[in-house]
């Protein structure tokens, strides 16, 4: 079964920095980490007016846990967390589980 890394960045001080570090040096970065399959990033909207309860989510998918635990425990892994410190400095959630269709 699939397994998913989701990670939600909370809001930063400056968008236009995180935007930029995230697009030109963590996305490069998290996107060799052995075992990738996916890898897909949503800036969400505001609903009504009011802004989002997170200024990006980004969902990485592995072949099952121990791809993503190989992964993460690897070179790749352990650079892609070391530089959220370089931008993310307002907080991310992380979510990690198996993942399945609904349709």
């Amino acid at each position: 079964m699939a397994f998913q890394l989701i990670v939600l960045y909370h809001h930063p001080e400056s968008t236009a920095a995180f935007d930029k570090h995230y697009d030109e040096t963590h996305a490069p970065l998290a996107a060799r980490l052995p075992g990738l399959r996916a890898y897909t990033v949503m800036r969400p909207a505001p609903a009504q007016g009011a802004q989002p309860a997170y200024h990006l989510v980004a969902v990485l998918t592995f072949d099952d846990q121990q791809a993503f635990n190989t992964a993460m425990a690897g070179e790749e892994g352990k650079a892609a967390v070391a530089d959220l410190a370089n931008f993310a400095g307002a907080g991310v959630t992380m979510l990690t589980g198996p993942a399945g269709a609904v349709l």
